[in-house]
């Protein structure tokens, strides 16, 4: 199969053993523009009064939101995923800043196959977030 050619992006091609990391702050207009999307209106996420309640204490943005950080190399480097699992560690709260880290765990030539790994941890180091993404990665010219 013969893949389209791209103008080279901020990132080369993904080499297995890659890493490459990046941060974001979740700001409630994030939250609220994701909820507009997704129609994700779980009271976690949009009601204070009954988070208060829970064992989390206050609202936590959606877990895909914080999940959708992956999506950022993938636009980087062209690739198109088609599979992707995630383990929710711990809640991603609303302003947290939360740093990623992607690394190329398994480069497959002959599929023409990319796997990625991904942690995320907030400000204190705390991991709050783990995946893994297999997909097919874009063509780079020099």
């Amino acid at each position: 199969m013969q893949r389209p050619s791209l103008p080279k992006r901020a990132l080369d091609a993904p080499a297995l053993g890659q890493k490459v990391g990046f941060t974001r702050t979740f700001t409630e207009a994030d939250v609220a523009l994701f909820i507009g999307v997704t129609w994700d209106v779980n009271p976690y996420h949009t009601d204070a009064a009954f988070a208060e309640q829970t064992p989390f204490k206050r609202r936590i943005a959606p877990g895909l939101l914080a999940a959708s950080m992956l999506t950022h190399i993938g636009g980087l480097w062209a690739y198109l995923a088609t599979e992707m699992q995630f383990e929710f560690v711990q809640p991603v709260y609303i302003p947290d800043t939360i740093a990623a880290e992607v690394e190329v765990i398994d480069v497959d030539d002959q599929r023409g196959r990319v796997r990625l790994r991904m942690i995320c941890t907030n400000k204190e180091g705390e991991e709050v977030l783990r995946g893994e993404c297999l997909g097919i990665p874009g063509s780079f010219d020099s």
